[in-house]
């Protein structure tokens, strides 16, 4: 092959692979406990197949869009973000499906550490006479994947952050008499809503529960329904039986993940309502332990976590080395008197080393500013 042909199939490749990974992104937030995988498949330079992971995981990206290619799939490329898997589930390996639909090429961006497969799926293919091509769009596909890898090698979900900030750095006003501060206009909320439908779990601290009472649901129209689980870390169990969370738990899950030593009397009578309540650990300075918080959050098979909460959860996570996005909102207007700052020197420095932060750029919703913040993996 020349090197002119090679660098056509390559950017080939690449472009194809860009369209799987937004077939993938369709699935973030209802895929859980399996990846929100993309696939795509194109037989002379044409798409012919699309899929991606339905809800609840199954069936898996691969086997949609062999369907919706059909006899079209006998030589074809498909596309997939992750490998495909190896392993006897509810239905068969992917990998096999797509050997016997005589598949000749397998583009695969990154392989699945999940013990289950490990390259076993790519292997297989090999074994069946197909053509295998590992690491178009890697690191694009390892973020996107980035929930589901580190559950199977860290038994955590992926930590995305929200914090805003007005535009002197604070969060909230610095008496609590002060009504509440809003700091983002409604096209900057919107997005936040888009973003909470795409993660199976909002979750916040219970200093935001008793500051400003939310319901923590998706409430745009069309997306009432991808609504994700409601986690409060409240190590005491302080959440008011009355609270909107607490009233609505029939309607939306909520789960309640306090310490050891939080009121066995308060835990059944929050139960009697409808809230799940979890213990874990607490940490050296007594608060709920994060890493076992999120391991119960893993174990449950969720992925994708989205943290709401304030300045005090949001530095935890960025120095405990679990907020993997970083998203920090920015309004247009300054507090202009001494507040509750967004993030301490500490916690912004983390930021801005680069061996542990990658600035990922900045956009605007509106008239408020967004930076985008990646944890360096």
């Amino acid at each position: 092959m020349s090197a002119q042909t090679s660098t056509a199939t390559l950017q080939a490749d690449e472009a194809f692979m860009a369209a799987a990974l937004a077939m993938g992104r369709r699935g973030l937030g209802n895929t859980s406990p399996n990846p929100a995988v993309g696939t795509i498949v194109v037989r002379d330079g044409v798409i012919v197949g699309r899929g991606a992971t339905q809800p609840g995981g199954r069936p898996h990206a691969e086997t949609v869009a062999l369907s919706d290619a059909g006899e079209r799939a006998r030589g074809a490329t498909l596309y997939v973000t992750l490998e495909p898997c190896s392993h006897h589930g509810v239905t068969g390996p992917c990998a096999n499906a797509i050997a016997r639909a005589g598949i000749a090429r397998v583009v695969s961006s990154i392989e699945d550490p999940d013990p289950r497969v490990a390259g076993r799926g790519h292997q297989i293919l090999r074994d069946a006479g197909v053509e295998v091509v590992i690491g178009v769009c890697a690191e694009a596909a390892t973020r996107a994947n980035l929930g589901h890898i580190l559950r199977v090698t860290q038994g955590r979900p992926m930590v995305t952050l929200k914090l805003a900030e007005t535009m002197d750095g604070y969060a909230a006003a610095g008496s609590p008499h002060d009504p509440r501060l809003i700091i983002t206009g409604i096209a900057a909320n919107n997005r936040i809503h888009v973003m909470r439908s795409m993660h199976d779990v909002v979750m916040v601290g219970v200093g935001t529960i008793l500051g400003d009472d939310p319901l923590l649901t998706v409430r745009l129209p069309g997306l009432e329904n991808s609504s994700p689980l409601r986690v409060v870390l409240d190590t005491h169990l302080r959440t008011p039986a009355r609270s909107r969370l607490v009233a609505t738990a029939a309607e939306r899950p909520v789960l309640l993940i306090a310490g050891e030593g939080a009121s066995s009397e308060t835990r059944k009578d929050l139960e009697a309502r409808g809230v799940s309540v979890e213990i874990v650990k607490c940490d050296e300075d007594g608060h709920v332990d994060l890493r076992s918080a999120l391991g119960v959050l893993a174990r449950a098979g969720l992925t994708r976590v989205f943290s709401e909460g304030g300045p005090q959860v949001a530095g935890r996570l960025i120095a405990g080395g679990l907020a993997d996005d970083m998203f920090l909102l920015r309004g247009a207007k300054s507090l202009g008197s001494p507040g509750i700052p967004a993030l301490d020197e500490k916690t912004r420095a983390i930021l801005k080393d680069r061996a542990r932060f990658r600035h990922a750029g900045d956009s605007f919703a509106g008239v408020d500013q967004m930076s985008h913040y990646e944890r360096v993996i």
